[in-house]
């Protein structure tokens, strides 16, 4: 039987890994574990900026408040992230946990405008004398224990587990250890050298490094949200082309996040008089790029060796 130019497309998931539910159920324990350091974190800076009528302080609670509510967040989207398809969302849910890691990004941004604000009030406002302990410094040196130990644990756990919640949140803890460092420094200059200016002054990095903090989660979760290509085409046509039976492939797209959930569509030219040997020279091909870009939902349609295409993929927008 003679292939058909217009022969229907082979569908083929290999998207679903038997242990996805482990996966989100690791992630959600992580997620409370860090939460509740997190609260710990907030307390004891909240203390610690009262005591001391610290500016850089009571920002840098603000900040870690902003870690509290991120770990809520990935509570929810873990919940609805689920990698299963339904009839409402056949493609599954995995871009919830990006849409988690933005809100992570918009709370970074809120936090950024209120250290700046804070800041410029009090250089307006005037600065006033300032009291700092031993005590309370040995106590920002715990919580800098409790957000290093917080973000090497999140980010060598996602990133072993692929999430993008986890990675995301630890950026936004990592960017905490820095502000702590920076407000601590500021607190011992006041201690030492009694300059209550350095606790405004040290106000405009922890407002920074949080900016950088929102870039650096924006920079990794838009593309996944906006279908940006996963997998250059000419490295996808390089794979199949290594299968027997296949003539050439074009129209190669590719979008999702590499290593979490990756979905190619192609059309592939197939050395083949018959269904089955077409087939199985699809099943070939599914199984190659499985082996490749694991996990990967493959979608082919399957033309005949008779049909010529000269571009693999889409051409650039001119």
């Amino acid at each position: 039987m003679a292939l058909h130019s217009h022969s229907p497309s082979h569908s083929h998931d290999h998207s679903f890994h038997p242990l996805a539910g482990d996966r989100r159920r690791a992630v959600r324990r992580v997620l409370v574990g860090t939460l509740v350091l997190n609260v710990l974190v907030v307390v004891l800076k909240v203390v610690v900026g009262l005591w001391t009528g610290s500016l850089s302080v009571l920002a840098d609670a603000l900040h870690s408040v902003t870690d509290s509510l991120n770990n809520v967040l990935g509570l929810v989207t873990n919940q609805l992230s689920s990698p299963e398809p339904d009839r409402d969302h056949p493609y599954g849910h995995q871009k919830f946990e990006a849409v988690g890691a933005l809100g992570i990004a918009a709370m970074l941004g809120i936090a950024c405008f209120e250290i700046f604000k804070g800041a410029i009030d009090r250089l307006i406002q005037g600065i006033k004398p300032m009291e700092v302990g031993a005590t309370d410094l040995w106590i920002l040196l715990l919580v800098l224990g409790i957000n290093i130990f917080v973000a090497f644990y999140e980010r060598s756990v996602g990133r072993r587990l692929q999430s993008p919640i986890l990675i995301a949140d630890a950026y936004h803890t990592m960017s905490d250890i820095w502000i702590t460092i920076s407000v601590l420094v500021g607190l011992l200059g006041i201690w030492i050298f009694h300059w209550p200016w350095l606790d405004v002054i040290m106000t405009f990095p922890v407002a920074l490094l949080v900016l950088w903090s929102c870039w650096c989660v924006l920079r990794d979760n838009l593309p996944w949200l906006v279908d940006e290509v996963a997998i250059a085409p000419e490295a996808i046509h390089q794979v199949v082309m290594e299968v027997a039976g296949v003539v050439n492939c074009h129209k190669i797209a590719s979008r999702g996040l590499l290593g979490r959930q990756v979905f190619i569509d192609m059309h592939l030219i197939v050395e083949a008089q018959d269904v089955k040997t077409a087939h199985d020279i699809t099943e070939a091909v599914e199984a190659k790029l499985e082996e490749r870009y694991a996990p990967v939902r493959i979608t082919i349609h399957v033309e005949p060796p008779s049909y010529h295409e000269e571009d693999i993929t889409y051409r650039q927008p001119t």
